[in-house]
């Protein structure tokens, strides 16, 4: 099943998720519908909270735009490997290397694309689909993806990371969104659409 995307200006895009337990309703076919949700919409990472669920739970899967960038002669990922999985409660434990800049968008918010901050590495807890607990360290853009997509059930949007001045030119752009006022090829729900 492919779930609409909730658009930014809904309130579950707000919302710190809880945690899930190992008898959280019909989990396997939630990430299953996830995964085929997130590649209907051409997407590399999706979180619970954008598919309206306030649980947490992300996707990634970087195989692809990895793959993509290594046919890319001044290829920045090099060797880097993708990665295809479901992140349960997880919790990011440390954040290191220096910040570096990518240039981000977002399911949730589309047509907005932004250079963003964020450290090149990280260590992360998380639980698998049979709920044994996982501690992983991740670089480069697969670390991005991730922390990307763990903001979303801490209640972040990557526009948060912009300066106010940034912020207040996108404004206009942001209540479009909300309001169903832009193209899109994927199932959307957007908050203030009449």
């Amino acid at each position: 099943m492919i779930y609409p995307i909730v658009a930014y200006g809904d309130s579950v895009l707000r919302k710190k998720a809880v945690d899930i337990s190992v008898d959280y309703p019909n989990l396997k076919q939630l990430v299953d519908d996830m995964f085929e949700t997130m590649k209907s919409s051409s997407g590399v990472g999706l979180a619970a909270p954008q598919i309206g669920l306030s649980i947490r739970l992300f996707l990634v899967d970087s195989i692809a735009i990895l793959e993509s960038y290594a046919e890319d002669e001044e290829n920045d990922f090099e060797g880097e490997v993708g990665i295809r999985k479901a992140f349960i409660n997880a919790k990011i434990i440390q954040r290191a290397g220096d910040p570096w800049q990518y240039n981000e968008g977002c399911l949730s918010i589309p047509k907005i694309r932004e250079d963003i901050l964020r450290p090149e590495e990280i260590v992360i807890e998380y639980q698998d689909e049979n709920f044994k607990t996982i501690t992983e360290t991740y670089s480069g853009l697969n670390a991005r993806i991730i922390q990307h997509e763990f903001d979303h059930i801490e209640g972040i949007l990557f526009v948060d990371y912009l300066k106010p001045l940034k912020k207040q030119l996108l404004r206009k752009k942001l209540e479009a969104i909300s309001k169903g006022e832009v193209k899109v090829d994927y199932k959307m729900k957007f908050p203030l659409k009449k």
